[in-house]
């Protein structure tokens, strides 16, 4: 590649595990076309990232910027993965000091661009005094960026919405009818504030400012998948270029360090999973932030029981909490399940486990990242949102008939084991469950299809090269 078509590129995600991996999967992407990437975090964040292939390790450099001290934080946390719910604001402020030294490397490399997420506020003021084209890569659908609001407002005013009612209606810049919205009990059991929520500025304001000021906007999505949304964003709401990156769909990738993780071999899996029939086995895994509480996670467990199903069920240790997950659950169940379903206790292949033959449905949060997973390999999905936006993706989801969300109580959210074993069976083998499978199964050449969703990245890669801003000197 001639140098004058070469960017330089950094990238800066937020501390999480879902908005690391994906940015460093555009990061790979962008390195094998022949540009040079800065990827941006603190040390354990950049420790836990799956190894650089060794072609990609002279085009993708890591640079760490040690995590600052903040007050009621433990000292090791870096991560979303570290914390509960609640000290996930101290994350943040933790994360805004960060200004300062990426600044000045910013200052030293002089990039052509840098990509960054949401909870970064404050960076396109700092990339418009430097002269560095900046762009918000937004790991959320277009339909929940659409449903955050005009930056413009956001900016100025902040969300207009202020009681946990005006979360579970259709927003009024949205023309068009829609039920992606809040369930009451999503907004008002993980929105309820504290001392520590109130020194620093809301989602709804980094999401304003990282969008209003940016120079382009680059959505994970795909305008063939959510094609009005991205309308709606792009004339209405932001009224600046709207990119899409497509799915950016996870490769399988078979090798010998993946072989044995935290003490759990994927030999031993996958030996379990060729021995059930195709198409059978439910998959389920609530993401690595999301925690139920006790009784909902006996509700599941029963439901699975119920079900009659092959299942597994990838147990995390719950986030902040010295209590083990194991012991929650109700007595004598794993000695019930035995002969059909598996518990299986901290990190997973999920890729791996995904696409085996034999999975035929996932049951999940309903984080973005997981949903592309799950699609990406055909697999019809069950709903179980917990935080954050997982309501709105499923909302999303559940109108395009690509999944079949759990019934909850409005008010508090809980769910029966009936309802659990009900959605599962219905998923995957009752007869008016047939269209949401043919459905699951139709989609995933547009999740997955690598030359589909690379072709997107090549003309991410030509509106980069042709609107980056003279480096200064």
């Amino acid at each position: 590649m001639e140098d004058g078509n070469r960017l330089q590129v950094v990238m800066f995600p937020w501390l999480a595990t879902g908005h690391l991996i994906p940015f460093l999967q555009l990061s790979k992407l962008l390195a094998e076309k022949g540009h040079k990437i800065y990827f941006v975090s603190t040390p354990r964040n950049l420790n836990r990232l799956p190894k650089i292939p060794k072609q990609l390790s002279s085009e993708i450099i890591l640079v760490s910027l040690p995590f600052p001290h903040v007050p009621n934080l433990p000292s090791c946390a870096e991560s979303s993965t570290d914390v509960p719910y609640t000290k996930q604001q101290l994350l943040k402020k933790g994360f805004d000091l960060l200004e300062p030294p990426l600044t000045t490397f910013l200052e030293s490399s002089r990039p052509d661009w840098i990509l960054y997420d949401y909870a970064s506020h404050w960076l396109p003021s700092v990339a418009a005094r430097l002269g560095i084209s900046c762009a918000f890569f937004s790991l959320f659908t277009a339909a929940c960026l659409s449903y955050i609001g005009p930056p413009s407002d956001l900016m100025n005013i902040g969300d207009p919405r202020s009681k946990a009612e005006d979360f579970t209606v259709v927003p009024k810049w949205i023309p068009f009818e829609s039920d992606v919205v809040f369930r009451l009990h999503e907004v008002t059991k993980y929105v309820e504030k504290t001392e520590e929520d109130e020194t620093g500025p809301s989602d709804s304001i980094r999401f304003g400012f990282a969008a209003g000021g940016s120079d382009v906007v680059i959505i994970r999505s795909s305008p063939e998948f959510e094609q009005e949304w991205f309308n709606l964003l792009r004339d209405q709401l932001y009224k600046k270029p709207i990119i899409p990156v497509g799915f950016l769909p996870p490769i399988v990738e078979h090798n010998e360090e993946d072989d044995n993780i935290d003490g759990h071999k994927w030999g031993n899996i996958k030996e379990w999973l060729d021995k059930q029939k195709v198409h059978s086995v439910v998959y389920v895994a609530i993401g690595t932030e999301a925690s139920l509480s006790g009784e909902e996670l006996k509700e599941l467990a029963l439901g699975l029981e119920n079900s009659t199903l092959p299942f597994f069920w990838v147990l995390n240790k719950i986030p902040g909490s010295t209590k083990n997950a194991l012991d929650m659950l109700p007595d004598g169940f794993q000695e019930r399940v035995k002969n059909r379903g598996i518990v299986h206790e901290g990190w997973a292949p999920q890729v791996k486990i995904l696409s085996h033959d034999s999975v035929g449905g996932f049951m999940t949060h309903c984080g973005w990242n997981s949903i592309i997973e799950g699609l990406t390999f055909g697999r019809v999905l069950i709903l179980l949102p917990i935080l954050n936006e997982q309501g709105l993706n499923s909302r999303l989801l559940h109108g395009k008939k690509l999944g079949l969300e759990i019934p909850r109580k409005e008010q508090d959210g809980s769910f029966t084991w009936a309802s659990v074993a009900e959605s599962m069976r219905t998923a995957m083998v009752d007869d008016s469950g047939v269209s949401w499978r043919n459905r699951a199964r139709e989609i995933r050449y547009l999740f997955g299809d690598v030359d589909r969703n690379n072709c997107f990245v090549a003309r991410l890669v030509n509106y980069l090269t042709e609107n980056k801003k003279a480096r200064v000197p």
